[in-house]
């Protein structure tokens, strides 16, 4: 059986160690096996981080930018194999796994920027032969922990910015889709990128907190769920690092009763069962204005539902795969069960589906749940599965309401045609990405990613501007060469 080891130096390796199954959640086999690594083996990465440094952070941030500009390229020209990694080891369909690496490589495009990024400001005669500039400078080494759910997106939005910005970097990936990390580094290599200054080491919470603890490391970017979120942010202040640690959510959509519902319905099911509802975007609950709303999106999402299709990632008209492992399909249909119990309604019911030749595969169907209260543990919890929610309430006050009151606010939209009710809601809900009539709010590469209340821990939020100054620090210099001859007396008072 295959194994997958770490990318340390510009090399792979196998040292020996812990090992545990990489699974195909469409077949439900073990097909390949994975190292973990111990905090030696992470201690060696970031060592190998660490002396790159020096000469990385020196190189002309131009030949940086075209070494991701290079890298760009080894992307698009091997995206069908990134495509089948992510597929087989994750079980995304083959055209989600697609937009999942083009907004990862809309990422590698924005850090290409980096010489117009990390231009300073100066100011000339800010006293009598003074001037005043500052610039950007890099950390040093930092460190990416990155979920399972994006292998190749979410760590691209991480370390190409943070490289060009003259740090080096050490990723974590999730120990449950390892290949595709792996992958990426020896094409960074190919793109001319120096050894030492991209590492990749797989590993569970020994490699998570040996990064956490070596003091080498300055900062740390985390995307994943919200308790563990909290944990990295907790650990790495008391550490003295810098983190930024994006956590879990729970995505509302109002729809109110002058939406067009059909268009509605048909963004609703993309957002919802995509990824198979493995996104920290997915939007997962409907609050609908008015029953004769709900009952007509209910009746029309029912009848959509019944034509979506379930299988493996290879197969181009699937519409969703399976969840990631077996604990995690027990996981979600165990929400389903318990709102079942609760008292809401399953209109479509996803549990115990079976796919024809895939019979041991983790899968889960779409489901639709109606009538859920705010109480039941199924509204209260990140599902991370293909489960859809309505809820309904009496106006719009309401939905609002409903939506402030959840400890997350990772992302949410409205559907209306009513302009003053889209800027009211936009301009007064708690949640950190806003969609009008856009399901998934998700910001472009030149934008930045992040929610509020416990769905982000850090002042930073992803990529986009707010990575450029997460991955530097600003210097400020002040200068002045005194004209020949001049001597100036002592001045005690505070330089005005």
């Amino acid at each position: 059986m295959k194994v997958v080891g770490h990318f340390i130096n510009g090399e792979t390796c196998t040292p020996k160690g812990r090992m545990q199954d990489v699974h195909n959640p469409a077949t439900g086999q073990a097909e390949k096996l994975v190292l973990l690594a111990s905090s030696q083996t992470v201690n060696d990465a970031v060592i190998s981080a660490q002396s790159a440094f020096p000469e990385w952070r020196n190189t002309p941030v131009s030949k940086r930018a075209r070494i991701m500009f290079a890298f760009k390229n080894l992307l698009e020209a091997h995206s069908e194999e990134i495509i089948a990694l992510i597929g087989a080891e994750h079980g995304k369909i083959s055209h989600d796994a697609a937009g999942e690496l083009q907004r990862g490589i809309e990422n590698v495009e924005f850090a290409c920027a980096a010489p117009q990024l990390l231009k300073g400001e100066h100011s000339k005669n800010v006293g009598p032969g003074i001037d005043s500039w500052s610039e950007f400078q890099p950390l040093g080494v930092v460190a990416g922990i990155t979920p399972f759910n994006f292998p190749a997106m979410v760590p691209l939005w991480m370390f190409p910015l943070a490289l060009v910005c003259g740090n080096t970097f050490v990723l974590k990936p999730s120990e449950r889709d390892p290949s595709c990390a792996i992958f990426l580094a020896k094409l960074l290599k190919e793109a001319g990128l120096p050894d030492g200054v991209f590492n990749v080491v797989n590993g569970d919470k020994e490699a998570v907190d040996s990064l956490l603890d070596n003091e080498r490391v300055k900062a740390i970017s985390f995307v994943g769920s919200t308790p563990i979120a909290e944990y990295i942010y907790t650990r790495a202040n008391a550490a003295g690092k810098r983190c930024q640690a994006l956590g879990g959510a729970k995505n509302h959509a109002i729809v109110m009763p002058d939406a067009d519902v059909d268009n509605a319905v048909n963004q609703l099911l993309g957002a919802a069962f995509g990824s198979s509802g493995e996104r920290c975007m997915a939007l997962s609950v409907v609050v609908a204005v008015g029953n004769e709303v709900a009952d007509r999106l209910v009746d029309k999402l029912q009848t959509a539902m019944l034509g979506l299709k379930v299988g493996a990632f290879d197969e181009a008209s699937n519409d969703f795969g399976p969840v990631i492992t077996a604990q995690h399909k027990d996981k979600v249909e165990g929400y389903i069960t318990s709102a079942e119990q609760q008292g809401a309604q399953i209109v479509v019911d996803g549990r115990q589906i079976s796919v024809a030749g895939y019979e041991d595969g983790f899968f889960v169907g779409a489901t639709l749940i109606d009538h859920v209260l705010p109480q039941m543990s199924s509204y209260q919890a990140e599902i991370f599965g293909p489960v859809l929610q309505v809820i309904r309430v009496e106006s719009m006050q309401d939905a609002m309401q409903l939506i402030d009151d959840h400890e997350y606010g990772n992302g949410t939209c409205i559907f209306t045609r009513d302009g003053e009710a889209a800027r009211f809601f936009s301009d007064n809900i708690q949640v950190g990405m806003v969609g009008i009539n856009v399901p998934l709010p998700v910001p472009v590469s030149y934008h930045s990613f992040g929610g509020w209340k416990r769905s982000l821990f850090g002042d930073l939020h992803a990529y986009g501007p707010d990575g450029v100054r997460f991955y530097t620090k600003r210097k400020t210099i002040t200068q002045r060469w005194p004209s020949s001859g001049v001597r100036e007396g002592v001045s005690f008072s505070f330089p005005s």
